[in-house]
């Protein structure tokens, strides 16, 4: 798979973890459904996606922004989220 495939895949698995977050109805490290902040994400990273697969790349702004925004309402229990996040940024061409 080349560089545009891994990035495409790292995206893929963020969004799935996503929609499971949602599905689990996970909550936020203070306690409150995380709910809004899920769809917020979700939606992000479809325009990120399609944005990244046409131009070859990531905006790494957004994403440095997307991870911070994320570390600050994830329960410490899941940070799955933040670990797909992570992988967009080691799939960057």
């Amino acid at each position: 798979m080349g560089k545009l495939g891994d990035l495409e895949s790292a995206f893929d698995t963020a969004l799935r973890h996503v929609q499971r977050s949602i599905s689990s109805g996970m909550k936020t490290s203070g306690g409150s459904s995380a709910q809004s902040q899920l769809e917020t994400l979700e939606r992000e990273l479809r325009q990120a996606r399609a944005k990244a697969l046409e131009l070859g790349m990531v905006d790494r702004e957004w994403l440095q922004k997307t991870v911070r925004w994320v570390a600050e309402w994830v329960p410490d229990a899941d940070l799955t989220l933040v670990a797909a996040l992570g992988r967009i940024v080691r799939a960057v061409p």
